[in-house]
């Protein structure tokens, strides 16, 4: 039975954290091999039998909005345009009627943004975290920055505003082209975002001295081109203008200002496992739930079970800090 979207309820946790945000991982592949994200090799794929078909996605989706009210959906990966007939899925979501947006690597743009734009996708993040060559190489272990840069502009040429360019900051690595970055952005016409180093991988030599403060990004910023704070609503940037009227830029201090106590977040892997955080160290099995008969009344009840467990935050600053068992390609950006 299909419930009306006026009649549906809050999905709230325990801390009264109100979901409206479902975050769909449509692959585990990826073209690109970050440092942060995946190892150089040995990663074990699932095979396409244990993906989520487009009517599965679509249909927990659809629970989602008509029983919750959810009112953002955002496809991720791995990287999700390595995914045959993508366009296809957005199409099949875009009847739903939210916030339809992608975060995506940008390699692939040149030839897909039109499609997506016209499926209707709604917003469009393409990740970038060098515009140096050889930087940008050695991160992704892909010598692929000059698609990258034509897919950010293929995307502003499809119609997409804003397009938002999301850089993870690392001291020592990158944080000597922050103004580099914010000059790219008053250029092209796109809005970027700076993200603070997040552990996301068991197997990644993180350290909270790797972390380089948003305040400390948005400093080196305003030195050279002065920005005033916007006032921040539920979005987890903190967005900041130029006080020259040229653009934008943002900020996401994941780890030295979390935005927890707001998170409306919730996850699901490419596998079709329900996440209540990027960092929970448990999951709800949808898949077997959708393959054997289950009803909508069940997967709003596992929706319901799952968030509940929620935790009040990711303490990645506490001791008893746990990293995720999945690489960040597994869980969806």
């Amino acid at each position: 039975m299909t419930v009306p979207v006026d009649l549906a309820r809050p999905l709230a946790d325990r801390f009264g954290r109100v979901h409206r945000d479902l975050r769909i991982s449509v692959t585990d592949r990826c073209n690109f091999r970050c440092t942060y994200c995946m190892p150089a090799e040995g990663m074990d794929w699932h095979p396409r039998s244990d993906l989520l078909t487009f009517e599965e996605l679509t249909r927990v989706a659809t629970v989602c909005v008509e029983r919750f009210g959810f009112d953002s959906i955002r496809l991720t990966g791995g990287e999700p345009t390595v995914r045959a007939r993508l366009p296809h899925l957005v199409e099949m979501l875009s009847p739903l009627g939210v916030d339809l947006a992608l975060t995506t690597n940008g390699s692939t743009l040149t030839t897909m943004a039109h499609d997506l734009h016209a499926a209707g996708l709604d917003r469009i993040n393409i990740s970038l975290d060098s515009l140096q060559p050889e930087r940008f190489a050695a991160l992704t272990r892909r010598d692929e920055l000059p698609r990258v840069l034509d897919g950010i502009r293929a995307a502003v040429a499809a119609g997409f505003d804003p397009v938002k360019v999301n850089v993870v900051v690392v001291r020592g690595v990158n944080d000597d082209e922050i103004v580099d970055f914010a000059r790219f952005g008053r250029d092209e016409g796109v809005v970027v975002r700076f993200i603070e180093f997040m552990p996301l991988d068991a197997e990644q030599k993180w350290t909270s001295g790797s972390v380089l403060p948003s305040a400390e990004i948005v400093a080196a910023i305003d030195a050279v081109f002065p920005l005033e704070a916007i006032e921040r609503g539920s979005d987890p940037a903190q967005t900041h203008r130029y006080l020259d009227g040229t653009g934008a830029v943002g900020v996401i201090g994941t780890v030295t200002e979390p935005f927890c106590s707001s998170c409306d977040r919730v996850r699901l892997t490419a596998d079709g496992q329900l996440r209540a955080c990027l960092f929970a160290t448990d999951e709800t099995d949808l898949r077997t739930l959708l393959r054997s008969g289950g009803t909508d009344d069940d997967l709003e009840a596992a929706l319901v079970a799952t968030v509940a467990g929620k935790w009040a935050g990711h303490g990645i600053s506490e001791v008893s800090f746990t990293r995720p068992t999945r690489s960040m390609s597994e869980i969806g950006g």
